[in-house]
């Protein structure tokens, strides 16, 4: 099922509904697009809420100034999971990746089987 997208704007429906719309092409490079940009944004946030320059960071990650300005760019593609954790870890935090199901579906639990006891032979 296709997931629908929060836009609050009449004018950014109409752009999405128009460019996008339901190509599935269009729609999985708009999510991408999308993910590059929130990453970009949680690391400047993270960056800045620590009260660090890119410089500092950078040092304590063990790598340069322009690879943290980079990693900030939204229109950066790059992302590694390493380097996500290394960032994590120099902030002092932990990185948790989380699968969220699309709006609409049903999660489903896969009920576990009832543990059985085994008496030993005494």
């Amino acid at each position: 099922m296709a997931r629908r997208h929060r836009i609050h704007s009449p004018a950014l429906r109409h752009l999405y509904d128009r460019y996008i719309g339901d190509d599935p092409n269009q729609r999985a490079a708009y999510d991408e697009e999308l993910l590059n940009a929130q990453i970009a944004r949680t690391l400047y946030e993270l960056r800045t809420k620590a009260h660090l320059a890119q410089e500092e960071l950078a040092r304590r990650v063990g790598t340069t100034a322009s690879v943290i300005s980079r990693l900030e760019d939204a229109r950066y593609t790059g992302h590694s999971l390493s380097m996500l954790r290394r960032i994590a870890t120099a902030l002092n935090l932990s990185l948790q990746i989380r699968f969220l199901l699309p709006s609409g579906t049903v999660s489903r639990t896969i009920p576990q089987k009832p543990r059985t006891r085994v008496r030993g032979h005494n």
